[in-house]
């Protein structure tokens, strides 16, 4: 077994078509069938399944692609740790960032890595927090920011930012008063629309309720949505109330376009979290971003490391929607 019949396999599994891997290798057809079939004769199994309809991996197949991929990105890393003159030789940082982080942290984060490293490359990925572990944890980025901690792999969580959930209502007499009560007095009663499950602004709104002793099964859901642009404009239009960051409805909240109100007595506190996974090899790319971050921040706090076998650590609920 060697990494180009690894690299073969891997292509036909991605691309479901030998003559599409040929041609993103640089090889002939035949020589890539060679490579898939060196592989099945060697492994003494059958990695896809051939039909009219094209090729799909078998369940021995799906297990060797997760080794794999694993080992095609380590030869990756090995390659531009050590190109030419030593130094990040055509590589790209890559960071996977959820909504909130991706949108009012990261920019600032990646002036200052810049203005330092001028000959570094980004590449940012905008997802939710449980699609920021899953990134960490496969290693399909080298660095992520996320707003709630979800057990995957061995994502390290590092808090940088200490940011605060909101309710926000339409601007309406209705909702004048509001921020007088507890909003756990009248959450209840509203059409609420959420962020999708992945969030984390949602996972965090999701406990901050418990512990107000709301349970979001308890809510009147008026909508799902995972822009929350979109959510705003449609609470500004009336469509009913939701919870969202501080720092994403600040500016809507300043020029009068909606209202904020602290969520419970004690507000909404969340942290925001810089993920990494410490026991995977990072790229110098990744350790000069994570300290620029570090120097920002001035935080150097007690690391949190979620492995699989942590099962009373950050587990969601089951009841979320």
């Amino acid at each position: 077994m060697n990494l180009k019949q690894l690299e073969a396999f891997a292509g036909v599994a991605e691309t479901k078509s030998f003559s599409l891997t040929a041609k993103q290798l640089f090889l002939t057809q035949p020589t890539v069938s060679a490579h898939i079939a060196s592989l099945e004769k060697e492994l003494n199994t059958c990695l896809f399944i051939r039909s009219t309809k094209g090729v799909a991996l078998s369940d021995d197949g799906k297990e060797l692609y997760a080794y794999a991929e694993q080992m095609l990105e380590l030869e990756k890393k090995i390659r531009e740790r050590f190109g030419k003159n030593g130094r990040f030789a055509g590589g790209v940082l890559r960071i996977a960032a959820s909504t909130i982080p991706s949108q009012y942290l990261l920019p600032d984060i990646m002036v200052r890595f810049r203005e330092a490293f001028p000959g570094e490359k980004l590449k940012v990925f905008e997802t939710d927090s449980a699609g920021v572990a899953e990134m960490i944890a496969s290693h399909r980025a080298d660095v992520g920011f996320a707003g709630t901690r979800i057990e995957k792999g061995g994502c390290t969580y590092l808090p940088i930012y200490q940011d605060e959930l909101v309710v926000i209502t339409p601007v309406s007499e209705k909702y004048k008063d509001k921020g007088i009560d507890d909003a756990a007095g009248w959450l209840r009663e509203e059409p609420v629309i959420l962020r999708e499950e992945g969030s984390g602004t949602r996972q965090e709104a999701q406990k901050l309720l418990l512990q107000m002793g709301i349970d979001m099964a308890e809510l009147n859901v008026a909508a799902i949505m995972e822009n929350q642009e979109t959510i705003k404009r449609s609470v500004e239009n009336g469509m009913g109330i939701s919870i969202l960051s501080d720092l994403a409805v600040r500016d809507a909240v300043q020029a009068g376009k909606l209202f904020s109100f602290p969520l419970g007595r004690t507000g909404g506190k969340r942290d925001i979290y810089l993920v990494s996974d410490e026991g995977y090899p990072s790229l110098p790319g990744a350790d000069k971003f994570i300290r620029t971050v570090k120097e920002i921040y001035h935080t150097d706090t007690e690391r949190i490391t979620l492995r699989s076998e942590d099962k009373d650590c950050c587990r969601m609920n089951d009841q979320s929607f």
